[in-house]
């Protein structure tokens, strides 16, 4: 098949979208299929004639994620027009002339469901789930409203917009969710954005730090025990995965440096709990009314509770990436994963 394997962009998760672009491209090659990896944002600004047919390879120039956000103004500056279209020289043309398009994009404008509009207005094939469903798991306030008209447990808390936050400072917060809490944008991704505040003075900070990334905030209960996350395809779970940070919790860095974090899989729980949380992973695959496949995040309290705290539609594709990993526990190659999502293309 002729595949674009569409990944980079301009959101805070730009790196993390390049590695995945680079390993999704590079297992498509192995299976045969005459795969370019294409920036989103940047383009290609060549001859785009007989392009799937050239010896060449697209991922050469990917580098290691850093442990730091990209920065994006250095990208958007090598695109003067980038106000006015955000799609780079010729990328939908490659689009039109590929069989199908792999979604390797992470976060704002490639998870939120743009993007995946955009493709089905134009009839370009395309995979991951819907642009309903991508909109719908990306905005976690929305999220947040679903679960609970489906009883799907996850922290308390509420949604706050840009402005009202000078106001909402202390007691209200102590009204809605006692300290410690949870502040983080709320259509952000790979823990960017996310901040923990234990009293008044740090959750000021984390709220004015949050709406660098955004209009819209959640503050929600801090759920202090094990960190777990389960992918679905095509509506059935897969084995539970535990994340344990060395330090901290499982930001940004612990997320893409290898060594910072122990991924144990399948995890060491209880039966009767590994598939309870299995199950409510695929009721929230149900209720965001999600295609293909996705990733539940959740955690487990000191007590044994389970709560959900989002859903991911467009898991990470890296070398530390939990999706792979829990594909592999149940005998799924990183390359058969790429074909059977793959198969499952909108």
């Amino acid at each position: 098949m002729k595949v674009i394997v569409l990944a980079g962009g301009t959101s805070t998760e730009r790196d993390v979208s390049l590695i995945s672009g680079s390993m999704i491209y590079k297992a498509l090659k192995k299976r045969g299929h005459q795969a370019v990896l294409l920036d989103v944002y940047l383009g290609y600004s060549g001859d785009i004639a007989d392009i799937f047919e050239r010896d060449v390879d697209w991922s050469k120039d990917i580098a290691a994620i850093a442990e730091q956000n990209p920065d994006l103004e250095r990208v958007k500056a090598m695109r003067p027009d980038g106000d006015k279209n955000f799609f780079g020289p010729n990328v939908l043309e490659l689009c039109r002339s590929a069989d199908v398009v792999f979604m390797a994009l992470h976060g704002a404008n490639g998870e939120d469901g743009k993007i995946q509009a955009c493709f089905e207005l134009l009839g370009i094939p395309y995979t991951g789930t819907d642009f309903v469903s991508s909109a719908m798991a990306m905005d976690k306030g929305i999220s947040k409203d679903i679960f609970a008209a489906h009883e799907i447990p996850t922290p308390a808390g509420f949604r706050m917009k840009r402005g009202e936050w000078e106001n909402a400072a202390g007691g209200e917060t102590q009204k809605k969710v006692l300290f410690p809490c949870i502040v983080k944008t709320c259509c952000g991704g790979s823990s960017v954005g996310v901040y923990i505040a234990r009293e008044e003075a740090e959750y000021k900070r984390a709220l004015e730090e949050a709406f660098r990334y955004g209009d819209e905030v959640i503050v929600e209960q801090y759920i202090e025990g094990r960190e777990f996350s389960v992918g679905v395809m095509d509506g059935q779970a897969l084995p539970v995965i535990e994340i344990a940070p060395k330090q901290g919790f499982y930001d940004y860095k612990n997320k893409y440096q290898p060594g910072s974090t122990v991924e144990t899989c399948p995890a060491d729980l209880e039966p009767e709990k590994a598939a309870k949380m299995q199950r409510v992973a695929e009721r929230v695959f149900a209720a965001l009314r999600m295609k293909s496949y996705a990733r539940m995040d959740f955690m487990m309290s000191h007590t044994g509770d389970i709560y959900c705290l989002e859903a991911n539609t467009l898991p990470g594709m890296t070398p530390t990436s939990l999706l792979p990993q829990e594909a592999l526990a149940v005998g799924m190659s990183f390359e058969d994963l790429c074909e059977k999502i793959l198969s499952y293309e909108v």
